[in-house]
């Protein structure tokens, strides 16, 4: 049983936590830790503070510490599996991952939606790397596996999205916007990217009403309104002269 004064201690270290005041929270928590070396998620917490600031070996520490106290304790796990990732403990990290997803096949039975949102969160970070390195095909494998976690993340799916655009995949493309648009309809980033690919796909109808719908939601969106003035702009010009314009007269 910890005293009432480190419970306040423990307390006030959370709040500072929560805020990310690392530098107010890690002695709170220290001293907490001193009294009672048994509270996984204060361990987790430093774990997560010194990840932060590069002590990668202390960090591995505490998130082992925290799983040694609560082995179902699935986000010191995945903090455990990204730390050892990063002193190059890559198989040790394989084996957590594995352990968390539960499931040889790849399931994920009974995770929890913060877990759920942390793995995906993972491939897509994987994946952006990916990207930045010109590999779009192994990017989207990733995304995939992130959008298959978590297919109500409209941000997961428009990235998605575009690397398919990007290939030039036109209709996965669309597919990944309207699932996004639909699973979120406020998310302008979507819409914008739609109403492109659909004006791609010769749908310029289609997406004008994506662009419009853009400036329900934010009507000083500069590029929903580039959009449309360049639509009008083309619409409203007139057919070329017989022969080509501009010819030099004599």
């Amino acid at each position: 049983m910890i005293d009432e004064h480190t419970k306040q201690v423990l307390l006030l270290g959370r709040e500072h936590y929560q805020k990310r005041e690392f530098d107010k929270a890690e002695p709170m928590l220290r001293q907490v830790v001193e009294h009672d070396d048994r509270l996984a998620d204060v361990h987790d917490m430093l774990g997560v503070i010194c990840h932060a600031r590069g002590n990668f070996a202390q960090a591995e520490h505490h998130f082992e510490r925290a799983l040694a106290i609560n082995p179902n304790y699935t986000e010191a796990a995945l903090n455990l599996a990204v730390t050892y990732n990063d002193r190059g403990k890559y198989e040790a990290a394989r084996q957590v991952y594995a352990r968390i997803k539960g499931s040889p096949t790849g399931a994920l039975p009974g995770l929890d939606p913060f877990a759920r949102g942390k793995i995906a969160n993972m491939h897509a970070e994987v994946g952006q790397a990916y990207a930045d390195a010109g590999l779009p095909r192994e990017a989207i494998v990733e995304y995939e596996k992130a959008v298959g976690l978590c297919p109500d993340f409209a941000d997961l799916r428009t990235k998605l999205g575009t690397l398919y655009k990007e290939l030039n995949e036109l209709p996965r493309a669309r597919e990944q916007f309207e699932a996004a648009a639909a699973s979120r309809p406020n998310y302008v980033p979507a819409r914008i990217q739609l109403g492109i690919t659909l004006l791609s796909l010769g749908e310029s109808q289609r997406a004008r009403e994506q662009w419009n719908k853009v400036l329900e939601l934010e009507p000083d969106n500069a590029r929903a309104k580039m959009y449309l003035r360049m639509m009008a702009s083309a619409s409203s010009r007139p057919p070329p002269l017989p022969g080509g314009a501009g010819g030099t007269s004599h």
